[in-house]
């Protein structure tokens, strides 16, 4: 209890000390610290408006009071984004240091994302692209699903058999299912490992911690509920079972070097560091979920390079859930294949929100080309209808993030270097295509 008071004392002065780097009394004041502090307003108001729209606030307990007392309506909302907008782009560049320049531009990026959702709560409709293009700042652009077919060909030469290949897949990967009284440990093992990777490169604040809690009736798998001073609640998602390959996925996304750490070093090194208000709240629509779910993908491979995640698995995650080491090869190397198929999921999901295709055929395709059952299948399209262009993060995200680390050279320490800078600075989706 004494502990816990301590740390709740440290980070009421940790804030107060940002909120007084925010207004300019021991820095020089950027005329963006007026603009970041009102976005931060708008921002916990339009949560008000839509259960979801901040992912994680962890900035003084008397601005989230305030929104929750007296929230502007969502037609108020819009206006005063716009408004907002409008002024941001009337900062002059000269007034400005360099670190602001970035900050600007990633503010920039973020009001259009608040103008775009609030317009969808409105009632406003777009097409997908149209719709990723102003929440996330990317315009996707999506192959036909006729690309895939070779993947699939490729796949069907390493499952034959009668029946559909979506079938055999689903059968084949079944065999790795976790066993619900090892579901804990094998995850908790996983998490560890990706932790020990990535500490080896990025220091992480000393009281960083994660409570893991398994849940139901969820759209998604897994879930990082980040509660400031490097805390966060990791939730994995048990309505169906768990494959063990899931396990070093979920440990490094929604953990480490994924969005615990993503979240931690945005605290620490924007919101504390520099006294950026903006960076004490997380509007989900947005490109910060561009770039978090991107290099939470990213982070997989960065962690576990080549053949060693396959080794790791074999050597203690198979033991742990009861399973053949020796099997863990084929599974890899279809795991290789399953993730050539990602960019289809965009493309159905693309074609089912703008009325292409109705729900029966959407849940088809999904069988077809991400080869799951109908359960499966029925929860990544509850997922694209509750979250609709936010599955662009995943795989478009990855792709993009993990040819930035490439370019930074084959040396692995060059590529962690290259993902703490884009986790823990203002990056924008434009800046990865550099």
């Amino acid at each position: 209890m004494v502990h816990t008071r301590l740390r709740t004392m440290t980070r009421i002065l940790l804030l107060a000390a940002a909120l007084i780097l925010a207004t300019g009394a021991k820095r020089p004041p950027s005329p963006l610290d007026a603009i970041a502090e009102a976005y931060v307003h708008l921002t916990l108001e339009a949560g008000e408006r839509e259960d979801g729209y901040v992912d994680a606030y962890y900035g003084p307990a008397e601005w989230q009071a305030a929104a929750k007392a007296k929230p502007r309506d969502v037609a108020t909302l819009r206006k005063d984004a716009r408004a907002l907008a409008t002024r941001l782009n009337t900062v002059r560049p000269q007034e400005l240091s360099p670190d602001d320049h970035r900050r600007k531009a990633m503010l920039a990026g973020q009001l259009k994302a608040a103008e775009t959702r609030l317009a969808m709560i409105a009632g406003a409709k777009f097409s997908f692209a149209d719709e990723a293009d102003g929440l996330f700042g990317v315009r996707p652009v999506l192959k036909p699903l006729s690309a895939y077919d070779p993947v699939l060909a490729k796949i069907e030469a390493l499952v034959p058999g009668p029946g559909p290949l979506w079938q055999r897949v689903d059968a084949f990967q079944d065999r790795y299912i976790i066993p619900t009284d090892k579901l804990e440990a094998v995850l908790r093992a996983a998490t560890a490992e990706c932790r020990a990777r990535t500490v080896t490169h990025i220091a992480l604040p000393k009281q960083e911690r994660f409570e893991l809690e398994l849940v139901k009736g969820k759209s998604w798998s897994g879930y990082n509920w980040y509660k400031g001073d490097a805390h966060s609640l990791i939730q994995v998602n048990t309505d169906l079972p768990v494959r063990v390959a899931r396990a070093v996925d979920l440990g490094c996304h929604e953990g480490y070097p994924g969005h615990h750490v993503l979240n931690m070093l945005l605290e620490r090194d924007l919101a504390l560091a520099k006294g950026w208000a903006e960076y004490m709240v997380y509007p989900l629509f947005s490109p910060q979920s561009f770039i978090a779910e991107g290099s939470a993908n990213a982070g997989i491979d960065l962690a576990f390079p080549g053949p060693q995640r396959t080794a790791f698995e074999a050597a203690k995650l198979y033991p742990l859930a009861g399973l053949d080491p020796d099997s863990a090869a084929p599974y890899g190397r279809l795991l290789d294949l399953l993730h050539e198929l990602a960019g289809a999921r965009m493309t159905i999901s693309a074609d089912y929100l703008d009325g292409r295709i109705d729900r029966e055929t959407a849940l088809q395709l999904l069988q077809k080309y991400q080869l799951v059952s109908r359960k499966r299948a029925e929860q990544t399209l509850r997922f694209t209808e509750q979250y609709r262009s936010y599955v662009i993060n995943y795989g478009l995200g990855q792709d993009m993030v993990a040819a930035d680390l490439e370019r930074s050279g084959v040396a692995p320490s060059a590529r962690w270097q290259r993902m703490e800078a884009i986790i823990s600075q203002p990056t924008q989706p434009t800046d990865l295509r550099r």
